[in-house]
């Protein structure tokens, strides 16, 4: 967190007169959007439901500074050079966001980092994660769970079922960050490999009847909603 405050110190002075664009020309819904599918599995920002740790909280970092009046713009400006200028050494890759989806990013990560409350309207279901009433089901003792390919903290179901017995679950990581699936419940606790893109993660379990819940166990990813209901019968 301290080179990520210095880093801010030292932007604010230079985003204060320049800005970065407003509300009224950046599309807020996709940069929730894109900030849930790109950032919120390193990132935590409460508004965006994201719960990240590999990266700054956003909303510690920038809560002394909302507190002392800097502004959304102010914020949005921040955030918008951060991402531009990639510190070295930083686990972010350069051109996470591009063009006018960076300034969408910057400028919802400016309304929403370390402000109380929910988000409203069309607003409030932006990112969400759309596979969570999809249920997936055990054929042949094989249960498939791949990783949301857009990015987000989302398995391909959200719910999935299967047959009392041995069972392989399996999860090809489709998306750019890494991932894994596991197993737990019931006195089980197994986990897969983690795994980049294009990798395949996989776990071997003997189940009994009950309930029992699968997950990418990679920091925040669970949290932020990478996990689901395994049902067996």
């Amino acid at each position: 967190m301290r080179p990520f405050a210095i880093a801010l110190a030292a932007l604010a002075a230079v985003v204060v007169a320049a800005g970065c664009g407003n509300d009224d020309t950046n599309d807020l819904v996709k940069g929730k959007t894109l900030f849930v599918q790109k950032c919120g599995s390193c990132h935590t920002l409460s508004r965006a439901g994201t719960k990240g740790v590999q990266g700054p909280n956003l909303d510690e970092a920038f809560a002394s500074a909302r507190r002392d009046g800097m502004t959304d713009a102010t914020i949005e400006g921040i955030v918008y050079g951060q991402i531009e200028n990639v510190r070295r050494g930083s686990i972010m890759p350069p051109n996470l966001v591009m063009g006018a989806d960076r300034h969408d990013v910057s400028a919802y990560v400016g309304r929403s980092a370390a402000r109380a409350g929910q988000d409203a309207g069309q607003l409030a279901q932006a990112g969400q994660n759309k596979n969570a009433n999809k249920t997936a089901k055990a054929s042949g003792g094989k249960l498939t769970l791949d990783a949301d390919p857009t990015g987000a903290l989302a398995f391909s179901a959200g719910k999935a079922a299967a047959p009392a017995g041995g069972l392989e679950l399996v999860m090809k990581n489709l998306a750019s960050i890494q991932h894994n699936i596991a197993v737990e419940g019931g006195g089980i606790d197994k986990k897969g490999p983690v795994v980049g893109k294009g990798g395949t993660s996989d776990v071997r379990v003997t189940l009994k009847p009950g309930k029992y819940t699968f997950l990418c166990t990679v920091p925040g990813h669970a949290d932020g909603g990478m996990k689901g209901t395994l049902t067996v019968k």
